[in-house]
């Protein structure tokens, strides 16, 4: 059996319902508004102790946060991340698609370079090519097993920033080649079974499909690895190369100002990384064309949408206002 509404003759239409009566009341959150309390509350506290406490000592910070020492090793700390991104994505690039490749050899050794530069830590990768000359005296150039037609003394080719360059491109690319690889692999095979039967050449193949599919999914990581990158430059304190921490290092060991000099490098750190995840929200925003029909609103749009809806909002109070005055 099935139940069926009785709808009485004479009772309205439920469209002709006058529902003018009945208040609409929004929905209420008191866990959300508690926990806005309690976090409020928290950062309140955060600011007041940054602030108010004499230990952060922030005229110091300020006398040092522009000094040309800092900002000469700020520039050393800028050109080890660029160095290291170019190598390390560059290297990358070849060793996914040698992972990639049909050769069991090229497989092989992609699989054992990523194997072997992910397993040993970057401060020991940064001091064997610091050392490299305790292992060899000189570097030759010549036919392979074969006499050699030049010689180049290893203390002179492989300076302290020419070896830290290396080791940390030799040990980004390890990650990257990771992250390149499985950039091409989230491309549908379909895509290059279609671009293939249309006949087109590998490299346009790479550039007009493969690449920019991959993209998207390649430039979050990679982001992430850059900004790592930049902070982790930090470690070739070790080879005594005057990078911001090693400066800000020299600073407070001569001066005994520890929390005011570890600041400075903070506030650098923020900065620099502040600016590369801008430069990632763009790129990122430039490879979502064809993913996505809307894009994301950049933060100059959303400041100007806010701007004015903010102006509407007003407009829309004096005209009420206005209204109110003239009826009485």
């Amino acid at each position: 059996m099935s139940a069926a509404t009785t709808v009485s003759p004479t009772s309205p239409p439920l469209h002709e319902h006058d529902l003018s009566h009945l208040r609409i009341r929004p929905a209420l959150h008191p866990w959300r508004w508690a926990a806005g309390a309690v976090v409020a509350v928290l950062v309140a506290m955060f600011a007041h102790m940054l602030v108010f406490n004499p230990a952060w000592d922030w005229p110091t910070v300020a006398e040092y946060l522009f000094a040309e020492s800092i900002l000469s090793a700020l520039w050393l700390t800028v050109q080890l991340t660029f160095y290291g991104t170019v190598v390390g994505f560059g290297l990358g690039v070849v060793l996914a698609l040698m992972r990639l490749s049909s050769s069991p050899l090229l497989v092989a050794v992609s699989w054992t370079y990523t194997w072997a530069f992910r397993s040993i830590p970057l401060i020991v990768q940064l001091l064997f090519w610091y050392n490299l000359a305790i292992l060899y005296d000189e570097i030759s150039f010549g036919i392979p097993f074969g006499p050699a037609f030049a010689s180049v003394d290893t203390m002179d080719l492989v300076s302290p920033l020419a070896a830290a360059v290396i080791g940390l491109g030799l040990h980004q690319a390890a990650y990257s080649a990771e992250i390149v690889r499985s950039g091409v692999l989230s491309v549908d095979q379909g895509q290059r079974e279609a671009a293939a039967a249309l006949g087109l050449p590998w490299g346009r193949q790479v550039r007009r499909i493969i690449l920019p599919q991959a993209m998207r999914t390649i430039m979050p990581t990679a982001g992430n690895e850059v900004i790592g990158l930049f902070k982790g430059t930090s470690v070739v304190y070790v080879m005594a190369l005057g990078e911001l921490f090693y400066r800000v290092q020299v600073i407070y060991n001569r001066t005994g100002d520890v929390i005011p000099m570890l600041m400075v490098a903070t506030v650098w750190y923020i900065v620099l990384t502040t600016v590369l995840s801008a430069g990632q929200f763009y790129v990122e925003r430039y490879y979502a064309k064809g993913a996505l029909r809307t894009l994301p609103p950049t933060p100059l749009q959303r400041l100007r949408a806010a701007a004015a809806g903010a102006g509407a909002r007003l407009g829309g109070r004096t005209r009420t206002a206005g209204a109110g005055a003239v009826r009485r």
